[in-house]
Protein backbone atom coordinates (compact mmCIF):
# COMPACT_ATOMS: atom_id res chain seq x y z
CA UNK A 1 0.00 0.00 0.00
CA UNK A 2 1.12 3.54 -0.70
CA UNK A 3 1.34 6.21 1.95
CA UNK A 4 -0.58 9.45 1.89
CA UNK A 5 2.55 11.49 2.57
CA UNK A 6 5.78 10.77 4.33
CA UNK A 7 7.59 12.86 6.91
CA UNK A 8 10.65 10.76 7.56
CA UNK A 9 13.26 11.30 10.23
CA UNK A 10 15.44 12.81 7.48
CA UNK A 11 12.82 15.36 6.45
CA UNK A 12 12.17 16.17 10.09
CA UNK A 13 15.90 16.69 10.70
CA UNK A 14 16.21 18.86 7.59
CA UNK A 15 13.34 21.12 8.62
CA UNK A 16 14.64 21.49 12.18
CA UNK A 17 18.28 21.97 11.14
CA UNK A 18 17.19 24.75 8.78
CA UNK A 19 15.32 26.41 11.65
CA UNK A 20 18.43 26.22 13.85
CA UNK A 21 20.52 27.82 11.09
CA UNK A 22 17.89 30.51 10.50
CA UNK A 23 17.82 31.31 14.21
CA UNK A 24 21.62 31.69 14.28
CA UNK A 25 22.55 33.74 11.19
CA UNK A 26 25.51 35.48 12.85
CA UNK A 27 27.95 32.57 12.41
CA UNK A 28 28.31 29.19 10.72
CA UNK A 29 27.27 26.25 12.90
CA UNK A 30 29.07 22.93 12.76
CA UNK A 31 27.30 19.61 12.36
CA UNK A 32 28.03 18.44 15.90
CA UNK A 33 26.55 21.59 17.45
CA UNK A 34 23.38 21.39 15.34
CA UNK A 35 23.05 17.66 16.09
CA UNK A 36 23.40 18.34 19.82
CA UNK A 37 20.76 21.08 19.65
CA UNK A 38 18.38 18.63 17.97
CA UNK A 39 19.30 15.54 19.96
CA UNK A 40 20.21 13.80 16.71
CA UNK A 41 23.02 11.70 15.31
CA UNK A 42 25.75 13.92 13.86
CA UNK A 43 26.48 11.25 11.23
CA UNK A 44 22.86 11.16 10.04
CA UNK A 45 22.61 14.95 10.14
CA UNK A 46 25.78 15.27 8.03
CA UNK A 47 24.08 13.31 5.24
CA UNK A 48 21.02 15.56 5.45
CA UNK A 49 23.17 18.70 5.38
CA UNK A 50 24.88 17.39 2.22
CA UNK A 51 21.50 17.13 0.49
CA UNK A 52 20.52 20.63 1.62
CA UNK A 53 23.86 21.94 0.32
CA UNK A 54 23.36 20.26 -3.08
CA UNK A 55 19.91 21.87 -3.24
CA UNK A 56 21.48 25.29 -2.59
CA UNK A 57 19.52 25.81 0.62
CA UNK A 58 22.62 25.98 2.80
CA UNK A 59 26.29 26.52 2.16
CA UNK A 60 29.33 25.19 3.90
CA UNK A 61 32.02 27.45 5.30
CA UNK A 62 35.51 25.96 5.54
CA UNK A 63 38.04 26.50 8.25
CA UNK A 64 38.37 26.12 12.01
CA UNK A 65 35.36 28.36 12.61
CA UNK A 66 33.47 26.88 9.70
CA UNK A 67 30.24 24.98 9.51
CA UNK A 68 26.95 25.61 7.75
CA UNK A 69 24.80 28.66 7.21
CA UNK A 70 21.75 29.40 5.11
CA UNK A 71 22.41 29.75 1.40
CA UNK A 72 19.58 32.23 0.91
CA UNK A 73 17.38 34.61 2.84
CA UNK A 74 14.93 32.55 4.96
CA UNK A 75 12.05 34.66 3.56
CA UNK A 76 12.79 33.10 0.16
CA UNK A 77 13.06 29.49 1.31
CA UNK A 78 9.79 27.55 1.35
CA UNK A 79 9.29 24.42 3.43
CA UNK A 80 8.48 22.49 0.25
CA UNK A 81 12.05 23.06 -1.00
CA UNK A 82 13.48 21.68 2.23
CA UNK A 83 11.15 18.68 2.21
CA UNK A 84 11.80 17.86 -1.45
CA UNK A 85 15.58 18.21 -1.03
CA UNK A 86 15.39 15.18 1.28
CA UNK A 87 12.28 13.25 0.18
CA UNK A 88 11.97 14.13 -3.48
CA UNK A 89 8.81 15.55 -5.04
CA UNK A 90 5.57 15.32 -3.08
CA UNK A 91 3.39 12.75 -4.81
CA UNK A 92 -0.36 13.32 -4.79
CA UNK A 93 -1.97 9.92 -4.22
CA UNK A 94 -5.51 8.91 -5.03
CA UNK A 95 -5.11 5.22 -4.30
CA UNK A 96 -3.74 3.54 -1.19
CA UNK A 97 -3.22 0.36 -3.21
CA UNK A 98 -0.68 2.25 -5.34
CA UNK A 99 -2.42 1.40 -8.60
CA UNK A 100 -1.16 3.60 -11.46
CA UNK A 101 -4.67 4.04 -12.86
CA UNK A 102 -6.93 3.35 -9.93
CA UNK A 103 -10.35 2.40 -11.32
CA UNK A 104 -12.02 3.58 -8.12
CA UNK A 105 -10.35 7.04 -8.06
CA UNK A 106 -13.63 8.92 -7.84
CA UNK A 107 -16.00 6.26 -6.59
CA UNK A 108 -14.32 4.44 -3.70
CA UNK A 109 -15.12 7.24 -1.29
CA UNK A 110 -11.50 7.65 -0.23
CA UNK A 111 -9.55 8.50 -3.40
CA UNK A 112 -10.80 12.05 -3.80
CA UNK A 113 -10.23 12.74 -0.09
CA UNK A 114 -6.67 11.39 -0.29
CA UNK A 115 -5.90 13.51 -3.33
CA UNK A 116 -7.23 16.68 -1.70
CA UNK A 117 -5.30 15.96 1.50
CA UNK A 118 -2.10 15.50 -0.49
CA UNK A 119 -2.73 18.72 -2.41
CA UNK A 120 -3.32 20.62 0.84
CA UNK A 121 -0.13 19.21 2.37
CA UNK A 122 1.87 20.30 -0.67
CA UNK A 123 0.19 23.73 -0.69
CA UNK A 124 0.96 24.23 3.02
CA UNK A 125 4.64 23.44 2.51
CA UNK A 126 4.80 25.62 -0.61
CA UNK A 127 3.26 28.68 1.07
CA UNK A 128 5.15 28.58 4.39
CA UNK A 129 8.59 30.15 4.49
CA UNK A 130 11.47 29.15 6.69
CA UNK A 131 11.42 32.66 8.17
CA UNK A 132 7.79 32.25 9.26
CA UNK A 133 8.39 28.98 11.12
CA UNK A 134 11.86 29.87 12.45
CA UNK A 135 10.35 32.81 14.32
CA UNK A 136 8.26 30.34 16.35
CA UNK A 137 11.08 27.80 16.77
CA UNK A 138 12.83 27.71 20.10
CA UNK A 139 14.07 24.14 19.97
CA UNK A 140 15.83 22.37 22.78
CA UNK A 141 17.95 24.53 25.10
CA UNK A 142 21.40 25.47 23.78
CA UNK A 143 24.30 23.51 25.19
CA UNK A 144 27.58 25.37 25.41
Amino acid sequence: MATLFKLSEGANLALHAMMVLAANPERPLDTVLVAERLGASAHHLAKILQRLTRAGLIRSVRGPKGGFRLGRDPEGIHLLEIYEAVEGPVEIRYCLFDLPRCPAKKCCGVGEYLGKTGEEFRKLLKTQTLAAVAVRFHGPPKTS
